[in-house]
């Protein structure tokens, strides 16, 4: 009975530690890379365990990478994936590279893929030239006329200048300056709808890559259209302001003519009291006699009917005839 107990304790040990080791040794990974050529140390990968690093993530893209001609360090990949980065989608990019005769280091890819770009991406788009097409651009020509204008650029990336150099937002922003500004100097909206063409090539002709991460091999307009007559919504807008400051610089004249005509106005009422105690000064001094009073006032009165003659002969007129419009003056003269 000891005998059967002691086995059967040998064989749960044996059993733990064959689990512990193919836990901590991948032995089927192990022989794969043996077989395609690929010699990895056992220590090497219970090191990679030990370290909370999945094994598989090294050694397939260490595999596929000397299957491919490449000379690759397990270390290096090992610390790549340590700093955060994507070993398999580095090595893809290494292996497209090499196929496109394109100079591509590992320390370079793996700074790539570290900065947050697609090095595999962007391997691609150095191989065939990617394009692309910015928003409507709106610019206006010497005469006043806007231009609308979508553009297709077509670029390719440039590896050297990928790490540090600016992306796609500012290539068309630049693009988009350069057609502003050239379109600017045209003189007629005519010119641009004619030839296209020639505002694309000068905007070529500007270096708008330097800096970025791209080489423009191409400006081309996809589309162009005419928009609002801007200046003359300027000019539009210049008139009303100057009719509006025109209309408060009268406004002002008239309130000032206004308020002289009342004080002149106040000063004729004044004036005006003091006509009737001259005038009794006049008769009390024997400056002025009674008839010399009423003679006065008689003028007065035929000066006033002399004025009134053409009102009443309207007046008159305007009843023979059955008129219904009766001017302020008849109505006045009616009254009377």
């Amino acid at each position: 009975m000891g005998d059967i107990t002691f086995i059967l304790v040998i064989i749960v040990l044996v059993v733990l530690f064959i689990s512990v080791f193919l836990t901590f040794v991948p032995v089927g990974l192990w022989i794969s890379a043996l077989a395609a050529g690929v010699k990895v140390k056992m220590l090497s990968m219970i090191g990679m365990r030990l370290r909370r690093v999945a094994p598989k993530r090294i050694i397939n893209p260490l595999i596929k990478g000397r299957k491919a001609g490449l000379s690759l360090e397990i270390n290096e990949l090992e610390a790549h994936v340590l700093a955060g980065g994507r070993v398999e989608k580095v090595v893809d990019a290494m292996i497209a590279a090499a196929r496109a005769s394109i100079d591509l280091p590992f320390e370079k890819a793996a700074a790539i893929e570290l900065s947050g770009r697609d090095v595999l991406e962007a391997v691609r788009n150095s191989v065939k030239p990617k394009v692309i097409e910015t928003p409507k651009i709106s610019a206006v020509a010497l005469d006043g006329i806007e231009i609308c204008a979508t553009v297709r650029i077509t670029v390719r990336t440039n590896i050297s200048k990928l790490i540090g150099g600016a992306g796609e937002e500012t290539v068309i922003a630049r693009v988009g300056e350069g057609i502003i500004s050239t379109v600017g100097g045209a003189v007629s909206h005519k010119e641009v709808l004619k030839e296209p063409s020639v505002i694309s090539n000068k905007v070529l002709t500007k270096g708008l890559d330097a800096g970025t991460a791209y080489e423009i091999l191409s400006i081309d307009i996809a589309d162009v259209d005419v928009g609002r007559n801007v200046g003359a919504r300027l000019a539009t807008e210049q008139a009303e302001a100057d009719k509006k400051l025109a209309q408060a610089k009268a406004e002002e004249r008239h309130a000032a003519a206004k308020a002289l005509e009342q004080e002149m106005n106040a000063e004729v009422v004044k004036a005006q009291k003091l006509v009737p105690e001259a005038i009794a000064h006049a008769l009390i001094n024997g400056n002025m006699g009674v008839m010399d009073y009423y003679n006065m006032l008689n003028k007065q009165a035929d000066t006033y009917m002399k004025d009134n003659i053409p009102a009443a002969i309207a007046g008159a007129m305007s009843q023979v005839t059955g008129g219904l419009n009766t001017s302020p003056e008849e109505k006045k003269w009616q009254k009377t």
